[in-house]
């Protein structure tokens, strides 16, 4: 039978990612999968050679912007750690308020993406109008929808009073009703089943071999969120990962439909921390002078384990950056899971590792 190499990406109907995969086919199956990196490189990470190490926060979060929060957050804890801050524990539940609206607001971007992937665009429009009230969190509380900047070395920049805290659980309340609406139909819906169960499985082997992170190595059933690490303020909220066993498409997107829940429920946490009256305005703890050494830093992005190495050498200029990102991770596993599948089912799959190139190609 004859083989055809067929393009896929880096501009695909379905897919918004600039992902480019040379699948080789024979008839309508997939025999391998090559990805090609590079399409989109920006060179961020050396821009940290020409930009002082404030400036470069405002950098790493444009890095990605649907994660932009957790970036900044990441680069800050390792200058944090190399200058010797302590942040005000005002600050570290600010940072998780913000964190977790932004892994709400991306996996709920994620589920209308990956519903309109199988052609199910009412779903998809139900999830990005739940969306827009969770963007509107962000703007109200910081005056930005996407990149929220927030995050200063020592701690956060704004605040929340009594007002906001009332309108987000009001909000968050809202949300949480209409997502619950959609469980029945993204998650038990025959159409919706017929395109994800089974397809692209990634066994619990694999996904540990591979290197997997995130909901795509929680969903193959291991139960590792670098969260329980406690950065931020997670140290003292109460919650455990989610995790599910079928390694296949449903189960990604039911871990992220249930984290989903879970983020409404850390936001919960974290601001009846706020009620408790945690210093009231110390929000940031001055750094004194320049960092040096070497750091290594991570946090749990909505996609997975985000990494950050920092290298600097007492001046004002930091000497490396570099940044491992979730769906770097995933790429290989992601290569691994397509070889076997009917070539419809290739957006659905690489829709269900939730790419994010712009990460990936820094």
């Amino acid at each position: 039978m004859a083989r055809t190499v067929i393009p896929f990406g880096p501009q695909h109907p379905v897919l918004p990612e600039p992902i480019h995969l040379s699948l080789v086919v024979e008839d309508e199956r997939v025999i391998e999968a090559l990805p090609t990196l590079g399409y989109v490189h920006r060179g961020l990470e050396m821009l940290a050679t020409k930009r002082d190490y404030t400036q470069m926060i405002q950098i790493v979060e444009r890095v990605c912007g649907i994660c932009s929060m957790l970036h900044s957050l990441c680069y800050c804890q390792g200058l944090e750690e190399l200058l010797a801050v302590e942040v005000p524990r005002r600050a570290r539940m600010l940072r998780v308020v913000w964190s977790e609206l932004h892994r709400l607001h991306s996996h709920l971007l994620w589920l209308g993406l990956f519903a309109d992937s199988f052609g199910f665009e009412a779903l998809f429009m139900q999830f990005w109008r739940i969306r827009e009230k969770v963007m509107d969190l962000n703007e109200g509380t910081t005056g930005n929808r996407v990149i929220v900047s927030v995050n200063v070395i020592g701690g956060v920049r704004a605040d929340l009073d009594a007002g906001q805290v009332r309108w987000i659980r009001d909000t968050l309340a809202e949300v949480e009703a209409s997502i619950r609406g959609l469980q029945s139909t993204i998650l038990n819906d025959a159409t919706v089943c017929r395109r994800t169960r089974g397809i692209g499985v990634l066994t619990r082997e694999a996904a540990y071999e591979l290197g997997a992170a995130g909901p795509m190595l929680r969903a193959s059933g291991i139960a590792q969120d670098l969260r329980q690490l406690g950065f931020a303020g997670f140290d003292e909220l109460d919650f455990e990962p989610v995790v599910e066993t079928s390694g296949d498409c449903w189960a990604r997107s039911s871990v992220r439909f249930r984290e989903a829940l879970q983020s409404i429920d850390l936001v919960r946490q974290a601001l009846s921390k706020l009620d408790d009256k945690l210093t009231p305005g110390e929000l940031a703890a001055k750094a004194a002078g320049r960092p040096e050494g070497e750091v290594v830093t991570r946090v749990e992005q909505p996609r997975g384990e985000c990494l950050y190495y920092l290298k600097a050498n007492g001046s004002l200029f930091l000497e490396r950056v570099r940044i491992r990102t979730p769906t770097f991770a995933n790429i290989p596993a992601l290569t691994a899971i397509l070889p076997g599948l009917d070539f419809a089912d290739v957006p659905v799959v690489v829709l269900s590792i939730a790419p994010c190139i712009s990460c990936t190609e820094r």
